[in-house]
């Protein structure tokens, strides 16, 4: 066992050992003995803090109450000691599938609990041990934790282990592993019902009868009601194991303290951001399988990390699903039946956090993420980026199209390819919802206005295909498709300028339209790249790929543009410096050195 520089801790082993002929455990003998972890990179940044407080309540006062009374402690980490002959005797100490036992180190506990082994927990020795530092490094061990969790649902271990069970043995031992991902999903597909179907009250109309109703009979439970879960919604009852082991380990006030602290740190916004991550590959274990080991490193990442690599990062688990959010909430802030901004604020107030954490976290935690100079140098780096041709040996970092076909690789089987059309079908409720409040559908209810926005929608994208086309061939060719997109761009603003004096369509209802069909061709596209074989025989790749690059670098400017103009204000920096090292400035240390990557004494 590693003591990781701990000599204090090295001399306490042969009282350790001596547990395993210790009788008082239970009825059989320690097979694995666990002991406390220290977390001893907490001081390096204020997310290393917010890691280390979040492993230290897991790794003392989490598996001291797994493994007596619960009974249900399995093997988590390096501290733990084995009894070598038990194990290598029934199977060997851990699982060989670099898929399916992703997560090695619990299935040795699962190995050892099923083949009638005892797991305990010892606190008279700790064992020091590095939690990743970055924002980038924290979200692909949590990526790779939860995408093992999404694995152990699907293995044979977890099975066995919930049929051998009793029943109380076997609640604790599914809230204490897999109950936990399960549950961080849920909350999060609530959030979902939640701001759709209040976003169809709305949009139906019936939100707003119910509310007229309401006020005629001065009924208002149903208001009451939703607007108390404001309270619940902030998500600090998730923080009760952190405050109880603040508690324990430094006493009550130093508890208050240390949690305030945090808070006035945005770690609020980071175990928000944390949320989405665990959702997002858990989920999509669960749908496609396929769970992958991500290298770390586990070093001291204290650098800048560029904006590229930040989105290539975080796109599809995060920034689509933060957008999508704040398109529900603009719907129903323009549509919705609330009859005061307070009433707005506490019904959405939640939400619009979990869009922000999601959409700027990484910003708000990237050192130097709001300094004009590296902004600029990210954006130039970010269009070369989206722009670069892919192709043979070409790496993702490098090339938009090898990212887009890596992170398509998951799609392996046909449950998993119609879960995900079912899906993506939830966009298209966008269209249908928000075409028949426009003005120049006059209050009608028919399909044939439908019917109209999907014609709509084909000539949005024959326009876009025309003012793409860029093919390399003579100089008189290139001469008439410039004078051909010019006209048609004159032509398209004079046929809006008509629609909108002649007709009922206001400059309200272009933007509600945008709104709308924006969503329906994030819909066709993700369909399209689900069933990419079927697409490819129609000879629509290439016209799908480039509208996915479009979206891209649509989205990456939603997302960079408030970066950039608060990246004009220099004090905006020093604020996120000071957010990110406070603890280091307390010490004295040249926080100028740590980024540009010079030794102190240099």
């Amino acid at each position: 066992m590693n003591q990781d520089n701990y000599f204090e801790e090295a001399l306490k082993i042969r009282n350790l050992l001596e547990e395993f002929v210790v009788k008082d455990h239970g009825l059989r003998l320690p097979t694995i003995l666990g002991v406390r972890e220290h977390v001893f990179t907490g001081s390096v940044s204020s997310l290393a803090w917010f890691m280390s407080n979040q492993e230290g309540s897991f790794v003392t006062l989490g598996q001291r109450v797994l493994a007596r009374p619960l009974k249900v402690r399995m093997h988590y980490g390096h501290p733990d000691v084995f009894d070598r002959v038990f194990h290598i005797t029934r199977g060997g100490i851990s699982k060989a599938s670099q898929i399916i036992n992703i997560s090695e180190d619990i299935y040795a506990g699962f190995n050892s609990t099923l083949r009638q082994g005892n797991i305990t927990h010892h606190e008279y020795v700790q064992v020091g041990k590095g939690r990743d530092v970055g924002l980038n490094q924290i979200a692909m061990f949590e990526g790779k934790v939860a995408a093992g969790n999404g694995e152990q649902v699907l293995s044979r271990d977890v099975y066995r282990l919930g049929q051998l069970f009793d029943f109380f043995r076997m609640l604790s031992f599914y809230v204490t592993s897999v109950g936990f991902y399960v549950c961080t999903m849920m909350t999060v597909l609530t959030v979902y019902a939640f701001l759709y179907g209040k976003a169809y009250l709305a949009l139906s109309g019936i939100g707003a009868q119910l509310e007229s109703r309401a006020q005629i009979t001065s009924n208002a439970a149903l208001q009451s009601a939703l607007e108390t879960q404001f309270l619940f919604q902030i998500g600090i009852f998730t923080a009760i194991p952190m405050i109880m082991g603040f508690i324990l380990e430094q006493g009550p006030l130093k508890a208050v303290v240390n949690f305030v602290t945090m808070q006035l740190q945005l770690a609020s916004i980071f175990f928000t951001f944390s949320l989405g991550t665990r959702t997002h590959y858990f989920g999509r274990t669960l749908l496609h399988g396929g769970a992958k080991y991500r290298a770390t490193g586990r070093g001291f990442v204290v650098e800048h990390i560029k904006f590229a690599e930040i989105y290539r990062l975080f796109a599809r688990s995060h920034f689509v699903k933060g957008l999508e959010i704040v398109i529900l909430l603009l719907i129903y802030m323009v549509y919705g039946y609330e009859d005061s901004t307070v009433g707005y604020i506490l019904m959405s107030f939640s939400s619009w956090f979990l869009a922000i954490s999601w959409l700027y976290a990484p910003f708000i935690f990237n050192p130097s993420g709001f300094e004009w100079q590296k902004t600029v140098e990210d954006f130039g780096d970010w269009t070369n980026w989206l722009l670069y041709k892919g192709g043979v040996g070409v790496k993702g970092e490098e090339s938009w199209e090898t990212w887009w076909d890596e992170e398509q690789s998951h799609m392996q089987t046909l449950r998993g390819k119609f879960l995900e059309t079912l899906l993506s079908l939830r966009f298209l409720f966008f269209q249908y919802g928000v075409v028949y409040r426009l003005h120049a559908a006059d209050s009608s209810t028919s399909l044939r206005v439908y019917g109209v926005s999907w014609v709509v929608l084909i000539a949005i994208v024959l326009l876009f295909k025309i003012f793409t086309f860029s093919q390399k061939t003579s100089v008189n060719f290139q001469m008439f498709l410039r004078l051909f997109q010019g006209t048609v761009f004159v032509l398209l603003l004079a046929a809006l300028a008509l629609l909108i004096v002649l007709t009922a369509l206001s400059f309200g209802d272009i933007f509600a339209s945008l709104l709308a069909l924006i969503p329906t061709g994030w819909a066709i596209l993700s369909i399209a790249i689900t069933w990419k074989p079927v697409v490819k025989r129609l000879w629509l790749w290439k016209s799908i790929r480039t509208i996915a690059r479009f979206y891209d670098a649509a989205m990456g400017m939603v997302v960079f543009f408030p970066i950039a103009i608060l990246s004009w204000f220099p004090f905006v920096s020093t604020f996120q410096n000071r957010l990110l090292f406070n603890q280091a400035f307390s010490r004295g240390l040249e926080i100028s050195q740590i980024l540009s990557g010079k030794p102190a004494d240099a």
